[in-house]
């Protein structure tokens, strides 16, 4: 695997684990009274994206467990279409998405590694 695509990878990995870190006891209620949260939330699946984004074609088509195309598409939606950002899907992809993606990311990553 290129040095960058772990790179972007090892990226991902520490900011899907800050965002889970940020919802970690709270509930929706939470989620939906507190704008700071909402906003960092968005930002951080805005930053997941922009990483995956630039992992090489060769080792995403290497990797197709892992939703590509969809961690993309939601940094799109946050970036491009913020105003319709659906925050039921931002809540559900921090709450119920991101602990799997965490799993899978940690695989590529070097034994030890804390990242």
């Amino acid at each position: 695997m290129p040095t960058d695509d772990l790179t972007y990878v090892g990226h991902r990995l520490d900011v899907a684990r800050r965002a889970a870190a940020k919802v970690r006891g709270k509930t929706r209620k939470d989620f939906e009274e507190d704008e700071k949260l909402r906003l960092a939330l968005a930002y951080l699946l805005q930053t997941i994206g922009e990483a995956a984004r630039q992992v090489s074609q060769s080792f995403q088509s290497a990797h197709p467990t892992i939703p590509w195309k969809s961690i993309v598409g939601m940094r799109h939606k946050v970036v491009h279409d913020y105003m319709n950002a659906d925050e039921d899907v931002v809540w559900r992809t921090v709450t119920q998405e991101l602990g799997p993606l965490v799993t899978e990311l940690e695989k590529f990553m070097p034994s030890g590694s804390g990242s």
